[in-house]
């Protein structure tokens, strides 16, 4: 016989094997700037984008760690700057049970997939509301930027992992 709570849903099961959850997605940073508005609106030149991504990850428990993904994309119009938005998007996430190779994979590729649309989002409405077209962040592959961060490592003789990385101010 299943035992049912009040609204009809038999209990979850209560596993003790690996666990990976999403405790809490929020907005860490947020800033946009348009120096040179309004003029910046008359400027006919093509825009050059820098695009600049990072990662931040810190150890808050034994099974908890802040995750924290950074985009800054700064547009110029000839010389003069156009906006800079920046946006720190964070997260806890829950990882329990797992090798820290597991834990160092997840937190280097799962997780900023996870608080990839959010950061998406939030550039696209800020440009927009700055009086700008449309931005459309691509899609990251940040598998392949992982990868790329375990060569680096490995070239580098640092056996770190993002789990083991010293809490980082704010930028």
């Amino acid at each position: 016989m299943s035992e049912e709570n009040t609204n009809g849903v038999a209990p979850a099961e209560n596993t003790n094997g690996p666990a990976f959850t999403i405790e809490k997605i929020y907005v860490k940073d947020v800033s946009f700037e348009s120096p040179n508005s309004p003029n910046i609106f008359n400027e006919n030149v093509q825009p050059d984008l820098q695009l600049n991504l990072n990662q931040k990850v810190q150890r808050l428990s034994d099974t908890a760690f802040e995750v924290v993904l950074g985009v800054t994309l700064t547009c110029k119009a000839g010389d003069k700057t156009a906006y800079v938005a920046e946006v720190e998007q964070a997260g806890v996430f829950g990882l329990i049970g797992l090798d820290p190779q597991a834990i160092d994979v997840l937190l280097g590729t799962q997780c900023p997939n996870i608080l990839f649309p959010y950061v998406r989002t939030m550039i696209s409405d800020l440009i927009q509301a700055g009086g700008f077209p449309p931005f459309y962040l691509q899609p990251i592959n940040f598998e392949g930027l992982y990868a790329e961060t375990l060569r680096q490592r490995q070239a580098q003789g640092d056996g770190a992992s993002l789990a083991d990385s010293e809490p980082a101010g704010n930028a």
